[in-house]
Formats: structure tokens, C-alpha cells, sequence
């Protein structure tokens, strides 16, 4: 045909879609491949993804409830029904089970709590890096006893332009982040809705708006508030267990240094 085409796309856009479509809850569980050079502990260039898309009625907060109902239950259902599978984990590498509290804190909080202990110098709108965030979570452990944490109301700035601003502030957003033992293993948000605030934002972070027509498109017939996320499965399996790679959870992992078999 002439045009560049990817094999594989990321979910979301469609999952959006969906929504406008008078889907009210779209779920995806598949492959994703990131072309990254990340030679990390926690990143692989294939992983499965576990995505939903649901519409939002009244606030954001209805995509963290479901988040939490849904990992509560993946954790109790573990220790419940798999304990003989987790003990023979643990044989050959032990680690501490999962302290799981429904807990959220704001991105600003998280903040005041490392300039608080032995940050001061933290950029409140700025990302955490993966130093900051395993501090974070061990300073969260031992406030609030939680291995099991949500981040929320991330820095616009940081946040892809497809993310909502919050209405009380245009320098933060509808964002969230979840995290198990200091590390992310969710990202999400309320989405934008409004196509001509789509427009804006793209414009505003240097989106050519003509390459993602189809998609602003979508949602000039009319579209719910919507909000999602995606799950990097091997990253939970990961941290759950312990473990100190994500290769550990894959029979055939890929990265950059590893494409075959």
C-alpha cells in the first residue's frame, strides 16, 4: 500500500474508541513490544499487557476503586489458592508476601514525604526516577504498612497530552500511578474527552495533530468521561515474588540483547 504500518499498536487508542461506542468497560490482555533500549532490571522489549478502558460517571477515583478491588482480590486469591505454588517459589527465592492496603496518596504528598526525609531538593513537578520511587515506597511501608500504594495527580507536564487536567489546577492532572515494593507497575488517567481540548493539548506538546486525526476524530459524535490503564504483567509477577528481574518471569524473555528464540 505504500504507507508505514506497525505490527503491533498500543490498546488505549481503540479501547477509547470503544468507549465512544457506548462500551461501557473494554478489557484487553496481549503482547506489547517497546523498540527501547532499556537495559534495566524491570524492562523487556516484549511483555503481556493488561489493559481496561471504563467510562467515568461522577470522578476519576471510580477507575483507582476498581484497581483496588482488583488487585485486593488477584492478592488474597494468591495466598488462598496458591500457597503451595508460592512456597516453591520461595524455596529457591524466598521474599516477604505482599502487604496489600488500599492506599492513595497525591503526587504532591509523596513529594513533602522524601523532602521530608532526606530530599529537600525534589522538584515537585518533576518525575521520580527509580531511586526516588523505591525511597518512596519504603517511606509509605513504614508510614502507612503497605507494600501497595497509589500515586495520583501527577504533574501535567509529565503526563502524556491525552490526559485530563485537574479542573482546580491546570498544572496537575487526573493521573495515577500504582506501585507494589517502590517500583510502578500501573500507569493511567482520565482521559480527554473533548476533542477540541484534545487539539489544544496535542498542540501544546508538540502533537502534529494531523497524524492522530483519526483518533480526535472518534470522539466529535459525542464521548463519556473515560479513564484506563495498563498492566505490565511480568513487572507484578516480579515484584510480587521478590524477584530481582523481570526476565525471571518469563519463560523466553526479550531485550534488547536477546531477540531469540
Amino acid at each position: 500500500m505504500g504507507r508505514p504500518a506497525c505490527l503491533a499498536q498500543s490498546p488505549q487508542l481503540p479501547k477509547q474508541m470503544a468507549i465512544c461506542a457506548d462500551f461501557d468497560r473494554v478489557f484487553e490482555i496481549g503482547p506489547v513490544f517497546r523498540a527501547e533500549n532499556s537495559y534495566t532490571h524491570r524492562h523487556m522489549c516484549e511483555f503481556t499487557g493488561l489493559d481496561f478502558e471504563m467510562a467515568i460517571f461522577e470522578h476519576y477515583f471510580e477507575v483507582l476503586d476498581v484497581i483496588d478491588a482488583l488487585f485486593l482480590h488477584i492478592f488474597n486469591g494468591l495466598t488462598t489458592r496458591c500457597a503451595r505454588d508460592l512456597a516453591f517459589i520461595a524455596a529457591q527465592y524466598p521474599f516477604e508476601p505482599i502487604v496489600a492496603k488500599p492506599t492513595r496518596i497525591t503526587f504532591a504528598e509523596g513529594i513533602k514525604l522524601l523532602q521530608e526525609n532526606g530530599y529537600p531538593d525534589v522538584d515537585p513537578l518533576e518525575d521520580l526516577n527509580t531511586e526516588l520511587e523505591r525511597r518512596l515506597g519504603a517511606l509509605v511501608k513504614e508510614r502507612y504498612g503497605t507494600d501497595y500504594y497509589i500515586l495520583y495527580r501527577f504533574p501535567q507536564k509529565i503526563r502524556p497530552f491525552y490526559t485530563m487536567p485537574c479542573p482546580d489546577d491546570p498544572d496537575y492532572s487526573n493521573s495515577f500511578d500504582v506501585f507494589i515494593r517502590g517500583e510502578e507497575i500501573i500507569s493511567g488517567a482520565q482521559r480527554i474527552h473533548d476533542p477540541e481540548l484534545l487539539v489544544e493539548r496535542a498542540t501544546a506538546c508538540g502533537v502534529d495533530v494531523e497524524s492522530i486525526k483519526a483518533y480526535v476524530d472518534s470522539f466529535r459524535a459525542g464521548a463519556p468521561p473515560h479513564g484506563g490503564c495498563g498492566v505490565g504483567l511480568e513487572r507484578v509477577v516480579m515484584l510480587y515474588a521478590g524477584l530481582n528481574n523481570i526476565r525471571k518471569t518469563a519463560m523466553f524473555p526479550r531485550d534488547p540483547k536477546r531477540l531469540e528464540p
